[in-house]
């Protein structure tokens, strides 16, 4: 397997994602998608889910995409995916192209956890070889902020607003990397533009492994998120820093945690830079507070910080 960067001094100088496109201002995913273009190279293809980043990149007759790039529906990325990557082994196996780029399929929480899942999981148990990358901004951003199943508990959206009778969203975020891995794929990871030298590894090692790989990345989002526009990278790290965004991988069933926290800190200091977090009482924090020692245990995080 290729070394992985070790330095942003590494990192490729190329752009495979073109600036002036029309994500909103602080936004992550564009961030988190120049980092897995810069680590993928120009030798792939990529195609992308309704959602965010495919309206804000694809306004006709402009795009930002400067590698080849598909979009086709909401619900079938995988799918799309599944049948580049066949194509080009047939054209391959019949000596009509030489070529042999990797595959990228490109979703938002939405368009993975819900609407996308059962092409997913057809992909994933078929062995089709490509790399699935799902950004995770929490919500159906594109649309009006409404609940996905990847939104926390008890975050306030527009389908799940807060009040007399609710604290918001009422369900857990769905382990979409547990989900991957029931499937035995070679190798599925948590990543955050936040830590860029982790996220662009793991892109490597996705697009390297035989079969399919899933690489799960949280992008933080200030429009449903409500937060200052400068403070979306510092989110990234504070999810991580309190336990409630583990940075691991799973590579052939072995689990290791790759950026290491030896004192985390309290979830407040997260959930208070969001707005959508401002109407929790003092019981469902430390409601959350479990869920993070939970997974600290889980991944061998260090202790909370006194």
């Amino acid at each position: 397997m290729t070394l992985g960067f070790r330095t942003i001094k590494e990192v490729p100088k190329d752009e495979f994602l073109a600036p002036g496109h029309r994500m909103c201002a602080g936004c992550t995913a564009a961030t988190a998608i120049r980092q897995v273009l810069k680590a993928a190279g120009r030798n792939i293809i990529v195609t992308t889910a309704t959602g965010c980043l495919e309206v804000a990149t694809s306004y006709f007759p402009q795009t930002a995409w400067r590698v080849p790039w598909v979009h086709l529906g909401f619900e079938n990325t995988a799918a799309l995916a599944s049948g580049i990557e066949s194509a080009m082994k047939a054209l391959r196996r019949k000596k009509k192209s030489e070529e042999n780029p990797h595959v990228i399929a490109i979703g938002g929480d939405g368009g993975t956890f819900d609407i996308g899942l059962q092409a997913l999981s057809g992909a994933l148990e078929r062995g089709h070889d490509f790399l699935y990358i799902c950004y995770d901004n929490e919500a159906y951003m594109n649309t009006g902020i409404q609940r996905s199943s990847a939104t926390p508990y008890c975050a306030a959206t527009t389908t799940s607003p807060p009040g007399k009778r609710s604290m918001g969203q009422k369900t857990q975020k769905k382990d979409l990397v547990g989900i991957a891995v029931a499937h035995e794929i070679p190798y599925a990871a948590t990543a955050c533009p936040s830590y860029p030298i982790d996220l662009m590894n793991k892109v490597k090692k996705g697009l390297e492994v035989e079969g399919p790989a899933l690489l799960h990345i949280l992008t933080p989002c200030p429009t449903g998120w409500r937060f200052d526009i400068s403070l979306g990278i510092e989110l990234g790290k504070m999810a991580v820093l309190t336990g409630l965004w583990p940075l691991y991988e799973v590579e052939n069933g072995v689990t290791r945690l790759t950026v290491q926290v030896p004192k985390r800190e309290p979830v407040k200091k997260y959930l208070e830079l969001q707005g959508r977090f401002r109407h929790l009482t003092e019981e469902e924090i430390n409601r959350i507070q479990e869920r993070a020692d939970r997974l600290a245990l889980k991944f061998g995080m260090g202790p909370l910080r006194q």
